[in-house]
């Protein structure tokens, strides 16, 4: 049983430098071993050496726990030591002596008081008690001397054994819990010093037992979101990888305004979810940072500042803060003149506001009108069939026409071509565009700006009469004139 010794320190030695680092015993990490030394004291026939620590025998153990509830663990424990003991040297006993080796193996359920009611799980200190049951195998030797009778007392046997005690575990740090203990063993019935006079009781001899050890977690703590705080404690389960938490596992919030430092753009001062942590003094919606009127409320369009006058203009920028609603304004919020029609003539001396683009208007913004003489002149000229010639009783129409052209060079002319309905619609749109054509080219041969003679040919489409007659049709074979106001730049035909 001696032997029993060495292999059992080396063993706890090896499970210590191969303890991972982590919690102690928790949920997280249920298994844990226990490396201990013990100093036992002696109680039976031969005396008592119940707190006499000159009178110690020592041992080492070790145990495997088991976590079931936050109040309660199971073990399995191994232990060893070598009670000695010499009685008193009386006469009767002089010379007595036993070495008795024992290997005490114990079932334990562990009652914890860190257990969340007295105290926290993760309690630095942590109060227990023990009830072991289980079994004392014993070898002993030595000799038992009685009135000059020497007996010899070598006898190996195992024995019933009841163990409780009472114990502190310290949490040193995530990785050790280190503890202390004291019990009693009674193993039942046993004779451990080999006296061979017992008492009617079953508990002649017993041993205490003070222990000193560390306890070493296995296992490791489930963390869906790697933020290092176990998910059964984390109370934001779902933090993005890489963000730094408190001891709740939730997002560090420096400005305590709700708004974890990750997502705050403002991280040092408290501001408003919607404003992703940023203050708004003015409360108008534009975070202080991008208010360029912190202390006076604005629209977001502004950049914060106010407008009062609803011209789009911040007040701040604005020399005409009074302008009223609807106006259209300049840069400095002052109001545009505009020429909404575009014919020259500013609205707000606009008699004719909406005049039809490119009209010639007088100096009201209105219409000018044709001279009526020169409109009376506006009378078509006709041509034989199929025919682009002019005819000779044309010309004196035609040239009244050029001689208003150039009495009025602020006019020109447009010249419209038709055909009757013989023929087909294509051949006859390009008959009336040659007959506008050759009209043109009468004009320019009088030195007439081409640029204000405006062609056009609508065909077989405007008959002047039904083309249901000769008489008729030459009607519809015709040109028309129409004098406008000439806007140079313009492009003509």
């Amino acid at each position: 049983m001696r032997n029993l010794l060495t292999p059992t320190l080396a063993l706890g030695l090896t499970l210590l430098a191969a303890a991972p680092k982590g919690h102690a015993q928790t949920a997280d990490r249920k298994t844990a071993i226990s490396l201990y030394g013990s100093a036992y004291q002696y109680k039976g026939n031969f005396g008592s050496n119940f707190w006499k620590w000159g009178d110690n025998n020592y041992g080492p153990g070790i145990s495997i726990n088991r976590y079931l509830t936050p109040g309660l663990d199971l073990g399995l424990s191994g232990a060893y030591v070598e009670l000695k003991s010499t009685p008193e040297q009386s006469a009767s006993r002089f010379g007595s002596n036993f070495n008795t080796n024992i290997v005490n193996v114990n079932l334990a359920l562990k009652l914890k008081l860190n257990n969340g009611w007295a105290l926290k799980e993760d309690a630095v200190i942590q109060p227990y008690l023990l009830a072991a049951p289980g079994w004392a195998f014993t070898s002993r030797e030595g000799s038992f001397n009685s009135n000059g009778t020497s007996t010899n007392l070598a006898e190996d046997k195992s024995y019933f054994d009841l163990f409780g005690a009472a114990g502190i575990n310290f949490r040193v740090s995530d990785a050790v819990g280190i503890f202390v203990q004291t019990g009693q063993h009674v193993p039942l019935k046993a004779n451990l010093d080999g006296d061979p006079t017992r008492d009617n009781d079953a508990w002649d001899d017993r041993y205490l037992q003070h222990t000193a050890g560390v306890t070493i977690a296995f296992g490791k703590a489930k963390d869906e979101d790697g933020d290092g705080v176990p998910d059964r404690k984390d109370k934001c389960p779902s933090t993005p990888a890489g963000v730094a938490v408190d001891e709740k596992g939730c997002p560090l919030d420096g400005d305590g305004d709700g708004v974890p430092d990750y997502q705050d753009q403002c991280p040092t001062e408290a501001g408003t979810a919607a404003l992703n942590g940023c203050p708004d003094r003015d409360n108008d919606g534009v975070a202080d940072k991008d208010d360029e009127c912190p202390d006076q409320a604005g629209t977001a369009a502004l950049r914060g500042c106010p407008d009062t006058d609803g011209d789009g203009v911040a007040d701040k920028n604005d020399k005409c803060p009074d302008t009223p609603r609807g106006t259209q304004v300049d840069a400095n919020g002052c109001p545009l003149v505009l020429d909404s029609d575009n014919d020259g003539v500013k609205d707000d001396v606009d008699k004719c506001p909406d005049t039809p683009a490119n009209t010639r208007v007088d100096a009201n913004g209105c219409p000018l009108s044709i001279d009526p003489a020169v409109k009376a002149l506006e009378r078509p000229i006709r041509f034989q069939t199929n025919s682009t010639v002019i005819t000779s009783s044309s010309y004196p129409a035609l040239n009244k026409m050029v001689q208003a052209l150039k009495d009025h060079p602020e006019y020109s002319l447009r010249v419209i071509g038709h055909a009757d309905s013989r023929g087909t619609d294509e051949y006859n749109q390009g008959l009336s565009e040659r007959r506008a054509g050759s009209v043109k080219r009468y004009f320019t041969g009088k030195q007439v700006d081409p640029a204000r003679i405006v062609t056009e040919g609508r065909g077989e489409s405007q008959p002047a009469a039904p083309n249901t007659s000769s008489k008729n049709m030459s009607q519809n074979r015709r040109v028309e004139f129409k004098f406008e106001f000439f806007i140079p730049g313009n492009p003509q035909p």
